[in-house]
């Protein structure tokens, strides 16, 4: 093989590697409906998406795992501008594959009350937002990638954002909620 096919080749397994790397759902999709169990207040209650989107944009966000350190951090930020949220007429709801026990403690403690977090401990919501993370944890547990989401009331992801940090998950999808509602004043 010559000196520029080896070139080529390697370039495309890069491409076809990172593209692997960032297979969830994209601006534009249909965000597949589903129903979970969720906590808030540390009651559980079914939530449904669909539901959800009759009343405007949803917020969806999936984190790793409850009670570690970034999915704390971006709960309490997460709660700490709920009322944002609520002022630009999104849901908002966190969701992980943690238990539903494991949720009605972490709503309580870490979302402050402010917002429901969904169990999908079997992970099939989000084996069907393509938000599994690859990359095993240490204890071999099933989890979620970082990734949010902004639902338009039609279905449509209207922003998706991937990043293992937590801090700017919030500021970005407040800004997409806010553009979309800008964009759709009644």
């Amino acid at each position: 093989m010559g000196r520029v096919m080896k070139r080529l080749f390697a370039g495309a397994l890069c491409v076809l590697l990172s593209t692997a790397a960032w297979a969830a759902l994209k601006e534009g999709d249909t965000a597949p409906d589903f129903t979970l169990q969720a906590a808030v207040g540390g009651k559980s209650f079914p939530f449904q998406l669909s539901e959800a989107l009759k009343k405007g944009p949803v917020v969806l966000y999936f984190y790793p795992k409850s009670f570690t350190r970034g999915c704390t951090i971006e709960a309490h930020d997460f709660a700490d501008n709920a009322e944002n949220f609520a002022a630009a007429g999104a849901t908002l709801i966190g969701l992980s594959a943690d238990t539903i026990e494991t949720q009605i403690d972490f709503s309580g403690k870490e979302c402050r009350d402010k917002f429901p977090v969904a169990a999908d401990p079997d992970a099939a919501v989000i084996r069907s937002y393509d938000a599994l993370r690859t990359k095993p944890t240490a204890s071999g547990a099933v989890v979620s990638d970082r990734i949010s989401f902004v639902i338009a009331p039609d279905g449509k992801i209207i922003y998706a954002y991937q990043d293992s940090a937590p801090e700017k998950h919030i500021d970005n999808t407040l800004a997409a909620v806010r553009q979309w509602r800008e964009q759709h004043k009644p």
